[in-house]
């Protein structure tokens, strides 16, 4: 046992990670907990209809998409903190501000909310990429994806239990103390965003987008949209046949045990001697997808049925950040981050409207093998774009 922890105790020896893994869990939190809470403010406090609700979450979900890239080149101009204060500032002004608005005034709010969302995720993974030696960055990066499942598994549930005990109003302005509470213990760590090695190379040079953004990188982002479409279908089909079924009662305890075998596979994967490419992992995953409605009896056969491919969840995730810090230069490194997270949010965005049509017209037990099918499809359509050479991008000098 001693043996298998081994680098992880290493990882933790460094000056500032235990702060840093520490505090990417936390500052997490609040950030899985918007969606839900907003979307449930809209349907029960405003009365709108479910339509409506989605598209408050969906003008949400398009501002994160479209301002993750731009906040991370920022930080790569300069650095954590001017971004953070920025970004607090917006989150708190909006969580605290958003019960008293109307509904097509939230929807506006929620768009820029959106676009100047705290950027916890790629932030988190810029700083571990920077603070950890590149020896260590597979384990780094498996760790971080574990404390990304964990906030998926407390936020949503929080939100979800604030606004049912308490108000949507009480559960929003708690979000928003969550943020500023997340951007104060940022801004106050201060993590660095180019390692001591980058830094000692002298001044701080770029990268332009075009440079960098070749071939091999967009497939990374495109099979990493197909990862969190799958992941998001999955999670929406195991929630329709359970309701089907009427074993409701269940569902937080079916979704539970697949997010702990994706923490568990998460672990293991960052102790492995090597590691694996991100098309092999995602296509794994979604070849086990597949055949997980087909499986009978009641719902406690669902679980053995999720947890294969549920243990490759976080070592997909840990992987596709790890080739993208590969590929891409240390200066262009938040950026990259930034949009990494856009296509994880548009396979998010995708998931709904597709598992949902599929629900509606053959069944929740279709909507696992259309995912995991749609997920193959695309990563066997992405092979040959990995298979093709790049070159490398040249940086320049950053104007004065």
């Amino acid at each position: 046992m001693k043996t298998a922890i081994e680098p992880y105790r290493r990882l933790f020896r460094l000056p500032g990670v235990p702060s840093l893994v520490a505090l990417g869990l936390v500052t997490r939190i609040p950030a899985t907990a918007t969606g839900l809470t907003i979307w449930l403010h809209a349907a029960d406090t405003l009365e709108v209809s479910a339509l409506q609700a989605g598209v408050v979450s969906a003008a949400s979900t398009v501002g994160i998409a479209v301002g993750s890239p731009l906040l991370g080149r920022v930080v790569d101009r300069r650095g954590v903190r001017p971004v953070v204060a920025v970004t607090t500032l917006a989150q708190v002004v909006f969580w605290l501000a958003a019960p008293s608005l109307p509904y097509e005034a939230l929807v506006a709010a929620a768009f820029v909310g959106g676009l100047l969302m705290l950027p916890v995720f790629g932030l988190i993974r810029q700083c571990v990429a920077a603070m950890v030696p590149k020896e260590q960055h597979r384990t780094g990066f498996a760790l971080d994806s574990m404390c990304v499942e964990l906030s998926y598994m407390i936020g949503p549930a929080v939100g979800a239990a604030a606004v049912s005990l308490l108000s949507s109003t009480v559960a929003m302005r708690a979000v928003g103390v969550g943020f500023a509470l997340a951007g104060l213990g940022l801004y106050l760590l201060d993590p660095p965003s180019r390692s001591a090695e980058e830094l000692a190379e002298g001044p701080q040079r770029k990268v332009p987008t075009r440079h960098w953004l070749n071939v091999r990188v967009l497939t990374i982002f495109g099979v990493t949209a197909a990862l969190t479409f799958v992941l998001t279908a999955t999670d929406l089909a195991i929630v329709a046949t359970l309701q089907r079924s009427g074993d409701t009662v269940w569902i937080g305890l079916v979704i539970g045990l697949w997010c702990f075998a994706s923490l568990v596979g998460g672990f293991v994967y960052g102790v492995l001697p090597r590691g694996f490419s991100p098309l092999v992992m995602i296509g794994g995953l979604c070849a086990l997808t597949i055949p997980v409605g087909f499986v009978g009896g009641g719902w406690w056969w669902l679980i053995p049925a999720l947890i294969p491919g549920g243990l490759l969840c976080a070592p997909s995730l840990s992987t596709t950040v790890d080739y993208v810090n590969k590929s891409v230069p240390a200066a262009a490194r938040g950026e990259s981050m930034g949009m990494h997270g856009t296509f994880l949010t548009i396979g998010v965005s995708l998931a709904g409207p597709v598992a949902g049509l599929i629900i509606d017209a053959w069944g929740p037990k279709w909507a696992f093998t259309g995912a995991g099918l749609i997920g193959l499809v695309l990563v066997l359509v992405a092979v040959p774009f990995w298979r093709m050479p790049v070159k490398a991008a040249e940086p320049v000098e950053v104007p004065a």
